[in-house]
């Protein structure tokens, strides 16, 4: 039964497997919020957990979710870390409030810090940065890296901390000692300060060409793309996705099920989808992976509280469904002049957030493939739909891969989706 904890560490709850390789199980019990879900997914995400099954149910004024998961790509063990994620889910819970109820206070936006570095270049520079970052819960939120001629790299790393420490001394001192030690004696200079108007300035990115824009948000994968991104024989898999409605199982919701591929952050990416067009979810069970496959049952209401009768917002909720779970993430190589580029594209929320380790992923896998990066860049770009999250990276010549022919490119694209989809 649904009920108001005795107090604030209650909320959240972590609970140890009794033998390696069993999944820990958190859980969430506090007061209901719209996007709840997709915001603990989020966090999961970012953690770099597999959500193994899950429970979510609420009444619209509690709710209590569990989630079994299991380590994937963690950068801290576990059991040392679990505090932090403990925290972090504590951080996106409402408060245990009576007055919450009446009316909720919009969130706070953390602030925005500037963490600008030069150091001489090497493989793997990018990744390893990102790494020491994320380590250290700093959420990069943009990005500008540059190489100079004479083999310097000047890094300009914008980034929030979700620890809230970073005004502190000690922790402007945590920070860039860790990165003096994974960059050694290449470093020559770090700074970090909190952002003013180069922030702003920076927020863009880079202008794409109408051809280029077209390519990388285009709705569907064109068949030279199915063939091109190398995801067969996933791709096969991935375009058995079925969604369906159900009115008749409940007087007062609409039954969702849905059967799909899985894939790294598939929880999450039908929790925003939910999340951005105002779906309130009262009941959702997401079952373990079976032959590759995950099929979930959600019961929904519209904002108002009423069943989703109107066949085209019935269309219109399965087609986006779909597209979020089978293109979640856009990946394409492309040629800027003698240059070969590499863009990966994400939406944002429409609470202004991005998708986690995406940049850390990207660069992982340009890492293993023993790719440089002479530049990168992410920032926002807005369509006529919606607003996108583009990482954008210049790929050096002079490395151990060879960047030249369509199967070197195809190589490429299909390490970093892989990557990126945990396929």
């Amino acid at each position: 039964m649904m009920g108001v904890s005795g107090a604030d560490d209650d909320i959240v709850q972590i609970q140890h497997p009794n033998k390696t390789g069993d999944p820990f199980i958190v859980t969430v019990n506090c007061p209901d919020k719209t996007g709840l879900a997709c915001d603990i997914c989020s966090i999961i995400l970012d953690f770099g957990l597999c959500i193994f099954k899950g429970d979510v149910s609420t009444d619209g004024v509690w709710c209590y979710v569990v989630l079994w998961v299991i380590p994937q790509s963690l950068l801290l063990p576990m059991n040392s870390s679990y505090l932090i994620l403990k925290e972090r889910l504590q951080g996106i819970c409402p408060p245990c409030l009576a007055s919450f109820y009446l009316v909720q206070q919009p969130s706070r936006s953390s602030p925005v810090y500037l963490l600008k570095f030069c150091c001489l270049d090497r493989k793997g520079l990018l990744h390893d940065v990102t790494k020491v970052l994320s380590e250290l819960e700093l959420t990069i939120q943009k990005v500008k890296v540059t190489t100079t001629p004479d083999g310097r790299v000047l890094d300009l790393f914008f980034v929030t901390d979700n620890r809230e420490l970073l005004h502190t001394r000690k922790r402007q001192d945590e920070t860039c000692e860790r990165l003096n030690a994974v960059l050694r004696d290449s470093c020559i200079s770090c700074e970090l300060q909190l952002t003013g108007s180069e922030y702003e300035y920076n927020q863009g990115i880079s202008s794409l060409s109408p051809a280029l824009a077209e390519e990388l948000f285009r709705c569907e994968l064109s068949d030279n793309e199915v063939r091109s991104q190398a995801l067969s024989p996933d791709m096969a898999k991935l375009k058995k996705t079925i969604v369906t409605l159900d009115n008749s199982l409940s007087p007062a919701h609409t039954l969702v099920q849905i059967r799909c591929a899985d894939h790294k952050g598939l929880l999450y990416d039908i929790m925003r989808t939910l999340k951005d067009m105002n779906i309130k979810i009262s009941y959702g069970r997401f079952s373990p992976n079976s032959m590759g496959y995950r099929e979930l049952d959600i019961f929904i209401q519209q904002k108002e509280g009423k069943k989703i009768l109107d066949l085209e917002k019935q269309s219109t909720l399965c087609s986006r469904l779909k597209l979020e779970m089978l293109h979640p993430l856009r990946v394409i190589i492309a040629n800027r002049g003698p240059d070969t580029e590499l863009l990966v594209a994400n939406p944002v929320e429409l609470s202004g957030k991005g998708r986690p380790r995406v940049f850390y992923d990207v660069t992982l896998a340009l890492k293993t493939l023993g790719i440089c990066v002479f530049s990168a860049e992410v920032g926002r770009h807005s369509t006529s739909e919606r607003e996108w999250e583009v990482y954008r990276f210049l790929l050096d010549e002079n490395c151990e891969f060879q960047l030249t022919g369509v199967a070197a490119k195809n190589k490429i694209v299909n390490k970093v989706r892989r990557t990126l989809m945990g396929c």
